[in-house]
């Protein structure tokens, strides 16, 4: 049965999705070990809903220590066809100013430390990564930003660092030379991982701060980020909330058959405990039994 349709993934300054009926909470075991959080699971627009708050309720997690297969593998494991990534960001251009909300369509990588596919142990996939998100659910979050008077701007580049420390003025203004748009810690390899999973994926970018490139901006701080992140959070709940309403009922993207060409290993030589591991995933491509 399937226990939730959406999935939102809230990050820092969103613990908790308001507006959600009927609610319980349920723990997913995972053969990657546990998510960040119990996920709560309810109806929101009369869509079946599933949160997770990224760090974990009391923010509990660094960056570096989420267990993002089991985030991904838990929310496929609900049944969840499409996810929409709430997190907060540092601003690399002008234009993006404190409590603006960037919808990225493209990442760089600069983290380190991180394991980002649920391939290996006997199975290689390679899947299409040009345009790492999903544009349906971006435009379905676009959308909702402007029903809700929020600036929200679609499209732009979003760098992925390792963290915890933010960067120096060095790292951010190599970033801007780049051309990027905002820079953030987590959702590159939630991006990555919901693309093997067959799960649509965007994520809507809450500008905290100018990072510390601009001049006259004094270096950022826990406690001027903490200050915006409270403004943002109202306004991310409201536009959540609108983009589930908004999201059409089927997908006709490609996010859907993203496996359908990228599993390389000959079936045959897939080790049993591997396929049995990731049937969820590669289950409709390739049988648990299936020899040459």
């Amino acid at each position: 049965m399937q226990l939730a349709e959406i999935g939102i993934i809230g990050g820092s300054g969103l613990y908790a999705m308001p507006g959600l009926t009927g609610i319980h909470e349920e723990r997913v075991e995972t053969p990657f070990g546990d998510p960040s959080d119990a996920f709560v699971l309810g109806e929101l627009e009369g869509r079946k809903v599933a949160f997770l708050a990224r760090h974990g309720r009391g923010h509990r997690l660094l960056p570096s220590e989420l267990n993002f297969r089991a985030n991904i593998y838990a929310m496929k494991k609900l049944g969840v066809e499409r996810i929409l990534s709430v997190s907060a960001v540092g601003s690399l251009k002008e234009e993006h100013k404190p409590t603006d909300f960037v919808i990225p369509d493209q990442f760089i990588d600069r983290t380190f430390a991180r394991n980002a596919t649920f391939f290996g142990d006997g199975i290689v996939g390679h899947v299409s990564f040009g345009d790492p998100v999903c544009a349906t659910a971006a435009r379905a979050i676009e959308g909702a930003c402007a029903s809700q008077g929020v600036v929200g701007k679609l499209g732009g580049t979003y760098i992925c660092i390792e963290g915890p420390q933010f960067s120096t003025r060095a790292e951010s203004n190599l970033y801007r030379s780049w051309g990027a748009d905002v820079i953030g810690m987590t959702n590159l390899q939630e991006a990555k991982l919901a693309r093997e999973a067959e799960i649509c994926y965007a994520t809507m970018a809450m500008v905290t701060d100018y990072d510390c490139w601009r001049e006259g901006h004094d270096d950022v701080t826990v406690d001027q980020i903490v200050a915006v992140l409270n403004q943002n959070a109202a306004n991310a709940a409201l536009v959540v909330k609108a983009a589930v309403a908004a999201m059409p009922k089927e997908r006709g993207c490609a996010c859907a058959s993203a496996l359908k060409f990228a599993i390389l290993t000959n079936p045959a030589v897939i080790p049993a405990a591997t396929k049995v591991k990731l049937d969820l995933l590669i289950g409709k491509y390739i049988s648990k039994t299936e020899t040459n």
